[in-house]
């Protein structure tokens, strides 16, 4: 028998919330999946081992990054390079062969984010020595053609460019011009301000418009997901400040905060960007996923909903296209998600209590909501923190992992193999978990009055064959509950 503890009473008002907000159905297939690109990539650890405790862990997909820096001839274009064709010699596919390999050695399969920043070479402006700096389409469309010809076989999901919506991966973010603002003080000069308008959005509609198509056209049956934003953002002061999510949507989609279409500048041959469905990455940084966070325009865990309105207006009004099989609408797959902890980040990282509760809450979520198809742990293992300076950037790297960067377990790798909560409404008292991996298990909810008390059996379940299960039952405000369960 294998242990599953927590305290109940932490997660009361969370589900008491998710269950009036949430809908009537579940996505109980929904995927569990992880990313930690140094483990699997670089080859800091024995990936085969990695891999295999992974799939130990319950882990459905693992997700990985085909960037076109790492693979495709740097400094400048060689003559003669067909970047269309994976067997070019020019290209360099070495880590992520053998990191794919090692995830299907694993019996895990493999969601591929092709992405930049590409070499210098395939920005638009070369003086400019950016390739973050306005991707060429064409050029990004021939290498995703390249990724999906040769990992085809291997691969059936994949994600284009990472955040765009940050700039770190996609310049600029805005075009920005300093103009006189409208009033002025007698005797004074005219006050200066800055206005920004969006270019990001527009730049990753053309990504999307050119690797789409040559993805599809080298693997006719992949799933291919747009979006992959992160989900916060500023109000733009500079072409560098990142844009938040909703706001780049709509600009992608060539409408204004109203949703009045625009069709001039970029929006003027504007044709509905297509995709199977939507990546997103709802970090929730130090909001917990009951945690609305107050700015309307930004989209963490517990802002699903206006992610949801948001797309729903824009596929209503014809200016993303979505599949006609899933009703017009798009589904939703949370591709990267994790809270960083303190220790070791003391500057944003959430205590190593709430990481485990955040990520089962967040389990549970995925679980109930029928449009949400896969959620992706961000990371395995903690990359090292190094302190830089004080404020919220004071530790470089990142900090989300199931374990300390020296391999020691944190309390939410429990968590994660095996994510409990109670919810409460409507008089009715929901207990649900899950066993990671699925599979038909007994499962017995126990229960102790007081500390000192034993914990005693109240009741059995048997799980799905994606190892949930729930129970309602009556509550005791003032008990502890966990639940334990015998493998095959």
């Amino acid at each position: 028998m294998r242990p599953a503890a927590v305290l109940a009473t932490a997660f009361v008002a969370l589900m008491s919330l998710l269950a009036v907000a949430g809908p009537a159905t579940a996505s109980p297939d929904a995927e569990i999946g992880m990313e930690d690109q140094r483990l699997l990539l670089s080859g800091e650890a024995d990936r085969g081992a990695t891999a295999r405790a992974w799939a130990a862990a319950g882990v459905d997909i693992v997700r990985l990054h085909a960037r076109w820096s790492e693979a495709a001839p740097a400094v400048r274009r060689p003559s003669g390079f067909n970047g269309r064709n994976h067997l070019d010699p020019q290209y360099q596919w070495g880590r992520l062969d053998a990191a794919i390999a090692a995830a299907s050695d694993a019996g895990l399969r493999t969601v591929l984010t092709i992405t930049g920043p590409g070499p210098d070479w395939t920005s638009r402006d070369k003086a400019r020595k950016n390739a973050r700096y306005k991707p060429d389409p064409r050029a990004f469309g021939d290498f995703a053609r390249a990724v999906a010809t040769r990992y085809g076989a291997r691969v059936d999901r994949y994600l284009l460019w990472n955040e765009p919506n940050q700039p770190g991966w996609l310049e600029p973010q805005s075009k920005c011009v300093t103009v006189k603002k409208p009033f002025r003080i007698p005797g004074r000069a005219a006050p200066l301000r800055r206005r920004c308008t969006p270019v990001a959005p527009h730049v990753y509609r053309e990504l999307v418009a050119a690797a789409l198509p040559a993805v599809k056209a080298a693997d006719p049956g992949a799933q291919v997901l747009m979006g992959e934003l992160a989900p916060i953002g500023r109000a733009p002061v500079t072409p560098r400040t990142p844009l938040a999510p909703l706001p780049f949507l709509r600009a992608m989609a060539c409408v204004d905060e109203s949703y009045h279409r625009l069709s001039k500048g970029p929006c003027a041959r504007f044709r509905a960007p297509y995709a199977d469905a939507i990546g997103h990455h709802p970090h929730g940084v130090r909001f917990g996923p009951d945690e609305s966070n107050p700015d309307p325009t930004f989209a963490q865990i517990a802002d699903l909903d206006r992610l949801f309105r948001v797309l729903d207006r824009l596929t209503a009004g014809g200016r993303l296209v979505a599949p006609k099989s899933t009703g017009g609408k798009y589904d939703v797959h949370l591709t990267e998600f994790g809270y960083q902890t303190s220790p070791p980040d003391h500057a944003i990282g959430v205590t190593l209590e709430q990481q485990a509760r955040f990520l089962q809450q967040a389990a549970h979520l995925t679980w109930r909501h029928p449009r949400l198809k896969s959620l992706i742990q961000y990371q395995w293992h903690d990359e090292p923190a190094r302190f830089r300076r004080a404020g919220v950037l004071a530790y470089a790297g990142w900090q989300s992992g199931l374990h300390f960067v020296d391999g020691r377990p944190k309390p939410a790798l429990d968590a994660f193999v095996a994510p409990f909560t109670v919810e409460r409404a409507r008089g009715q008292t929901r207990f649900w978990g899950q066993v990671r991996p699925g599979g038909a298990h007994s499962v017995t909810l126990l229960r102790r009055s007081s500390r000192v008390a034993p914990f005693e059996p109240i009741a059995t379940a048997t799980t799905d064959r994606w190892g949930s299960w729930q129970l309602v039952l009556p509550f005791d405000a003032g008990a502890e509950y966990r639940f334990t369960w015998s493998d095959p």
